[in-house]
């Protein structure tokens, strides 16, 4: 199948671009800056489906609107003398509805493609909000580009009006809405929405994204694994220059080894690694609440528990070379001993973050095996 896709070097077509590269049964075709404007016929007639994704947001001049007309009126033509009903997809924007010299030349190119749905040619138009996400130009996609890639670089960002709300797309489900069209499974009539949408303020926007840079330091990770949160992260991330890919941790060493805390959790705790050299034992502790999973990584643990009541004893064998996790029960003292010939690296998991104000850690030995 091969597919058309004009503004290939832009901020949606390069997302589009790369995912349909993916897949084996498509052949991407290209128009975009660098191309001639006599390209385009030849280009659709050999397209079965044109995403135009082609247009400028923030020309020099108003007069630089017009172009978002003239190009989709050029592919007007292009597809009427094609001879086949080819299906378009056409990224408008919500300002299309409003008073403006950008909302009046996206709304005359949707004008022009309405006039081809009524020869019968599948035309489905978006209306997009703001969309974000990785590779946005900052200071020309949107407001959420700028502010990623200035406190990744920690450089200032300027707010005007940080009660604004503004509404956001992530790239990636404006893709996945873009492909279920092409594959037939979606149809704009001939107008469609991208789901989900998301509404927040400018100084909320700036808040979260300073909270993403300042973990780095607190150790403690936003919920990133859902919703917004999780495609602001991502976004945000892809704004690191490269010498910032990777950050130091707290590392605390002694007699017995390394303690390392990694990673926080607002609301299920922590996780962080240690080692011990052969011989040493760590622990001798129990907690009432608190419980703790362990992996030994790399080397031969003795994990001893014995219960604070009724002095039950129990012990367990564990290596680096089995994946098998043990777990601390409130109300056992516990500990774990280096009983191999070489460093032993154990990787910790806590379900809640250390408070020193209130450790949940009480020390007592475990003793001899009975």
């Amino acid at each position: 199948m091969k597919i058309l896709i004009t503004g290939s070097e832009g901020f949606l077509g390069k997302n589009l671009s790369v995912y349909l590269s993916e897949r084996k049964d498509i052949e991407i075709l290209t128009f975009n800056r660098n191309s001639s404007p006599a390209d385009l016929p030849g280009l659709v007639a050999q397209a079965e489906f044109v995403f135009h994704l082609a247009g400028v947001n923030r020309p020099p001049q108003e007069e630089g609107f017009q172009e978002n007309f003239d190009i989709t009126a050029s592919l007007a033509r292009a597809l009427e003398s094609a001879g086949r009903k080819v299906p378009v997809l056409y990224t408008s924007s919500t300002q299309a509805a409003q008073d403006n010299p950008y909302g009046h030349s996206k709304r005359a190119a949707e004008e022009a493609l309405l006039a081809l749905r009524q020869d019968g040619f599948p035309v489905h138009i978006y209306r997009l909000p703001n969309v974000f996400g990785k590779w946005a130009r900052p200071n020309y996609n949107s407001a959420v580009a700028t502010f990623c890639h200035n406190i990744a670089r920690d450089l200032p960002i300027r707010i005007n009006n940080a009660e604004a709300q503004i509404t956001l797309v992530y790239v990636d489900d404006v893709v996945d809405d873009f492909v279920a069209v092409m594959e037939g499974k979606k149809s704009g009539t001939p107008f469609a929405e991208i789901s989900p949408q998301y509404r927040i303020t400018v100084g909320e926007l700036a808040a979260q994204l300073e909270k993403f840079r300042d973990s780095r330091h607190s150790l403690t990770t936003e919920p990133v694994g859902s919703g917004l949160v999780r495609a602001l992260y991502s976004t945000y991330v892809s704004y690191l220059p490269p010498e910032k890919f990777d950050y130091q941790v707290p590392r605390h060493a002694d007699q017995r080894g390394v303690f390392v805390e990694m990673l926080k959790t607002w609301d299920s705790g922590q996780f962080s690694f240690f080692t011990a050299h052969p011989g040493i034992t760590r622990g001798g502790h129990y907690h009432h609440s608190k419980t703790e999973k362990f992996l030994v990584i790399k080397g031969k643990a003795c994990f001893r528990f014995r219960h604070i009541l009724s002095g039950e004893f129990y012990e367990l064998f564990v290596s680096g070379e089995e994946s098998r996790i043990v777990e601390t029960v409130p109300g056992w003292t516990h500990d774990i001993t280096n009983v191999g010939d070489d460093e032993m690296v154990v990787m910790l998991w806590a379900n809640e973050i250390f408070d020193r104000e209130k450790p949940d850690t009480y020390a007592l030995p475990v003793g001899t095996a009975p």
